[in-house]
């Protein structure tokens, strides 16, 4: 997955949407960016990468508490606590940034006609 992610990293600027010709830059980027993906790199599961970051976010949030405790009983600077502090809340912000776009997603999707 990496290695998909690094070939579009290779893309330094899309051309504007007047320039796009009837084939489009954007999807002849995209068609370059697929087949360069490698056929023997192991698939991950998006459930996978959502408990990795839930499980991080939690780790986050039990070091900011540590700090915290630390800082309240005079072992670790203000600078390590608000660094970790502003960690977990940086952590925080994209779980609820998640959660609304799953949300949003649900409702879309129940909103369909069948």
């Amino acid at each position: 997955m990496m290695n998909a992610v690094a070939s579009l990293q290779n893309i330094t600027a899309l051309p504007s949407a007047g320039a796009l010709g009837a084939a489009g830059g954007v999807e002849r980027a995209a068609s370059a960016a697929i087949t360069s993906f490698p056929q023997g790199a192991p698939r991950v599961d998006f459930s996978e990468i959502l408990s990795q970051v839930a499980t991080n976010g939690i780790e986050s949030m039990q070091r900011a508490e540590a700090a915290s405790i630390m800082g309240l009983q005079g072992q670790a600077s203000v600078q390590q606590v608000v660094e970790a502090v502003m960690s977990a809340e940086q952590s925080l912000q994209t779980a609820i940034a998640v959660r609304d776009k799953v949300v949003a997603a649900y409702q879309e999707i129940s909103r369909m006609a069948i």
